[in-house]
């Protein structure tokens, strides 16, 4: 893809912005920490999922009529880990749920970023290419492990048994699939100190790319 290109047809963001995304587990959170270290606007949809479903939103009053009140926690907050335990047992399920909370999730970055401002935005979008909100970039930048290690932090970190790590993994866009949908592809095998790296060159050429996009408007 070409330099300040876009995949919509009718751009109507005033900033240029990037499209984080990768598999789970990945290290996205890492990367993005690292772009909001450097004064870049961050977009978490991740936080936004989290924000839409809170005590007392009309989210989490549609989650609970789509799944029930198993979904809660004794306070009265979503159960995160049930609700992914029901909502990725069949692929029926996950898509009642993403068709219950990604037009709220969608709305809610389009308002912040609208609000951000920046040099450019970098949007973290998990299942940016699988619900087409690739279309609402100037560019893809995919964050790329092997299999392998998405296993041995899924196990260590949120505590998944292989089945569960199984089923999370078959309901992503395949690993091929997403690389090569990338306008830039970082691989985080751990290495700290070379992501930083990488994500320093990313910068400098991202601001490059904005205001080549700025000149040309």
């Amino acid at each position: 893809m070409q330099m300040g290109a876009t995949r919509s047809s009718l751009r109507d963001w005033s900033v240029y912005r990037i499209g984080l995304t990768g598999g789970i587990a990945s290290g996205k959170t890492t990367v993005a920490n690292l772009f909001a270290a450097l004064g870049v606007p961050v977009i978490d949809t991740d936080v936004i999922a989290r924000e839409v479903v809170a005590v007392g939103t009309p989210g989490l009053k549609e989650v609970i009529a789509g799944f029930g009140t198993g979904v809660l926690r004794p306070d009265g907050s979503l159960d995160r880990r049930r609700l992914r335990e029901l909502a990725f047992a069949t692929a029926d399920r996950r898509r009642q749920l993403e068709a219950l909370l990604h037009p709220r999730i969608s709305a809610a970055m389009e308002a912040q970023s609208a609000a951000a401002g920046g040099p450019y935005q970098v949007l973290v979008v998990p299942l940016l290419i699988e619900s087409g909100l690739d279309a609402r970039v100037d560019r893809v930048l995919v964050v790329d492990c092997s299999e392998t290690v998405q296993r041995e932090r899924l196990l260590a970190r949120d505590g998944e048994t292989g089945a569960g790590v199984d089923r999370l993994l078959a309901a992503q866009l395949d690993r091929q699939a997403r690389r090569s949908r990338a306008d830039d592809l970082l691989t985080n095998d751990g290495n700290r100190d070379e992501i930083q790296r990488r994500v320093a060159e990313l910068h400098a050429t991202y601001l490059q790319q904005s205001m080549a996009l700025k000149r040309g408007a």
